[in-house]
């Protein structure tokens, strides 16, 4: 009855997480190159010297999917989408690297190209500055070759993204959103990784999954909660037996 009780108890807790990171999953639908959480539940045995019985339920990120999201045109010069695998490298506040596959671009009053947050994008050689009044095309391979509007000159090529594809395992999500490397890093260039100007790539939620997901979790809680009831009836009928005596 005692491993029943801390089973249940912190099974229920644990499938309340879960259904935190399915909902989280589900808000994040639309949202631009964003990648699923994956979440499990796993048993830990309590270190104790007594009751040895007891084990701990304990929900887990086990890592994002990092299947590919759809591509959708939007026709927008600064735009980028990922095809295949890899990452769009990006400058935090602090001077550390980190890596999104939302492409969704924009130019400050100083012409440097920042993400929807406002962080700098990387290029080969640092920050990528773009000039004012020209038109912006992006080559499969990141480079950046400005246009000017009025079309007398040619086009120059004036920056080339970073884009970078370590191995999926040793990135880490943070609490932001963005993906770091584990050690705290910076991933090499990948000249492997290609990109496609004018193009955004879509959220990789599954809606009907994780809606599918998330009715299994209920029904999980469900039942744990059931558990919790009949270890109290249980608990009160040997309680009665153990006083008739």
């Amino acid at each position: 009855m005692d491993k029943l009780i801390y089973t249940a108890m912190t099974g229920a807790k644990g499938t309340m997480a879960q259904q935190a990171a399915v909902a989280n999953n589900i808000a994040n639908v639309s949202t631009t190159g964003f990648r699923a959480e994956l979440h499990r539940l796993r048993a830990v045995p309590v270190q104790t010297e007594a009751l040895a019985s007891r084990a701990f339920v304990v929900d887990s990120t086990v890592a994002a999917d990092f299947t590919p999201g759809p591509l959708q045109q939007t026709g927008r010069s600064l735009d980028v989408g990922v095809t295949g695998s890899g990452w769009l490298a990006v400058t935090m506040p602090d001077g550390s690297e980190a890596y999104t596959r939302s492409g969704s671009f924009s130019l400050d009053e100083n012409g440097v190209l920042r993400t929807k947050a406002g962080f700098e994008v990387m290029g080969d050689g640092g920050p990528i500055t773009l000039p004012p009044d020209n038109r912006i095309d992006v080559g499969a391979d990141g480079t950046l070759t400005a246009q000017p509007l009025g079309g007398e000159v040619g086009a120059n090529v004036v920056g080339r993204l970073k884009l970078v594809n370590p191995p999926e395992a040793d990135l880490v999500r943070g609490a932001d959103g963005f993906f770091r490397l584990a050690d705290g890093g910076a991933a090499p260039a990948d000249e492997n990784v290609r990109v496609a100007g004018g193009y955004l790539e879509g959220s990789n939620v599954n809606l009907a999954e994780e809606m599918v997901t998330m009715i299994s979790l209920a029904r999980s809680y469900d039942t744990q909660m059931r558990l919790l009831s009949n270890a109290q009836e249980n608990d009160r009928a040997a309680t009665q037996v153990l006083a008739a005596r």
